[in-house]
């Protein structure tokens, strides 16, 4: 209940009730208020300044958590960038050069993306971190670039590794007939006494000298590109086609273990060791060509001959004599 105020009237001699004016009662009202007020905006201010309210909190872990999402991002990219390297060496300094290809140019594998500005749209944003955005978002896009590069390169590796195991199993890399001891090798390639005409011709192959009926084997993988028989010459024969320019020939069988349009790998039995064509003794001749051009068959001794057996072989291929046949 609000106090009755009241006054000395000297004229009187009497104390009189204060009247209360409306007026002073909305301007007491509004003094009140705006006091009250301006305490609660600087108790708010205050707040505000030493302590910090739920959604500021809320925000604020938010952002410490994506700058801990950044920095792992940075860190991925990093170590993706470490394993990427160690890949593209291993490839230029290894795999491209067994296969027997040229390292990929470091300008090609560091090239960047050209056109119009790619982040055009993050540099305009009002985001405090655009920059970091920016200079992130181009490390993965470098590093997707040189990934595809890699991609493309181990496609490269993979053809060429496939295309040399082909080309390594199309090379008549053993010798036609077992001939562990060496003492097989009669006649080796060059001119030799013909064992007919008795005068020196080219020899185009090489004889090893077997009984009839001794398993005769393919020395690469390959095709029967032809099987013969000729009362003279070479008698009976196949020839293979390897590919990559290799095809062998087998003359003066006995008989054949395949025919026309089979497909051989190397060790096979594709026959028997014979007498027929113009031979003296049974035994079978041998050649290699490549690229239509009559080689040594001797140089393909690699695969089932150490070095010393290959010396050897070499040496006794060497010796001038008479050939067995054609």
């Amino acid at each position: 209940m609000a106090r009755i105020k009241y006054y000395y009237d000297t004229e009187t001699c009497k104390y009189e009730r204060v009247k209360v004016k409306t007026q002073d009662v909305v301007f007491n009202f509004l003094g009140l208020a705006s006091l009250i007020i301006g305490c609660a905006v600087g108790l708010l201010l205050l707040y505000n300044t030493y302590f910090e309210s739920p959604k500021e909190l809320r925000l604020k872990n938010e952002l410490t958590e994506l700058k801990d999402y950044y920095h792992n991002l940075e860190n991925d990219v990093s170590k993706m960038n470490e394993i990427l390297a160690a890949l593209e060496k291993r490839d230029d300094d290894i795999y491209r050069i067994v296969l027997g290809a040229d390292p990929i140019d470091e300008e090609i594998r560091n090239a960047g993306i050209g056109g119009a500005d790619r982040y055009e749209n993050i540099r305009s944003s009002s985001s405090e971190f655009k920059d970091e955005i920016v200079k992130l978002s181009e490390s993965v896009d470098k590093l997707k670039r040189k990934m595809y590069i890699q991609s493309k390169s181990h496609d490269e590796i993979v053809e060429l590794a496939e295309n040399k195991e082909k080309l390594y199993a199309a090379i008549p890399a053993i010798q036609p007939i077992a001939n562990k001891e060496l003492i097989r090798l009669a006649s080796g390639f060059g001119y030799r006494i013909h064992p007919v005409y008795k005068v020196k011709k080219l020899h185009t192959g090489i004889d090893f000298s077997a009984p009839i009926g001794t398993p005769i084997y393919a020395t690469a993988d390959g095709v029967v590109e032809k099987t013969n028989v000729s009362f003279s010459g070479y008698g009976k024969t196949i020839r293979i086609d390897h590919g990559y320019g290799y095809k062998t020939r087998y003359a003066h069988m006995h008989e054949f273990a395949v025919k026309t349009g089979d497909k051989v790998k190397r060790g096979q039995v594709i026959g028997y060791v014979g007498n027929t064509g113009t031979s003296t003794a049974p035994h079978l001749h041998y050649e290699v060509i490549r690229k239509d051009r009559k080689i040594n068959p001797v140089h393909y001794f690699f695969n089932d001959l150490n070095p010393d057996e290959y010396e050897k072989i070499v040496e006794l291929a060497s010796i001038e004599n008479q050939s067995l046949g054609m």
